[in-house]
């Protein structure tokens, strides 16, 4: 006599029932979808990095067209300043949280 145990809830999704489709995506075995693992996540990451620069980078250039009387126009040096400054601020508490989940998963006892 073959063996037809369940062993895993996503062996349900042959079953035409919708609510058993939808236990079985919301399980703990459920296969992760590809936009949720670690990969895309230090990529968004690198990606909000690089955003932090350009941001830095459009500041400078402001302040330095508006230093050298290039323009006179101190609305856009205040908002790239204050695109630069939000940026990187969010930028440090996205490390802040980086070094405190390192530290908290390096405390853990194996």
């Amino acid at each position: 006599m073959p063996d037809t145990r369940i062993n895993n809830i996503t062996d349900f999704y042959n079953l035409s029932s919708d609510a058993i489709k939808d236990a079985a995506s919301k399980s703990s075995t459920a296969t992760i979808a590809p936009e949720h693992n670690f990969g895309s996540f230090l990529n968004a990451a690198v990606n909000q990095l690089n955003e932090t620069n350009t941001y830095l980078h459009k500041e400078e250039e402001e302040e330095i067209k508006w230093a050298l009387g290039l323009t006179e126009n101190t609305h856009d040096l205040a908002i790239a300043q204050a695109k630069a400054q939000t940026s990187l601020q969010y930028t440090v508490q996205l490390r802040d949280r980086f070094v405190s989940a390192y530290r908290e998963i390096m405390q853990i006892q194996v």
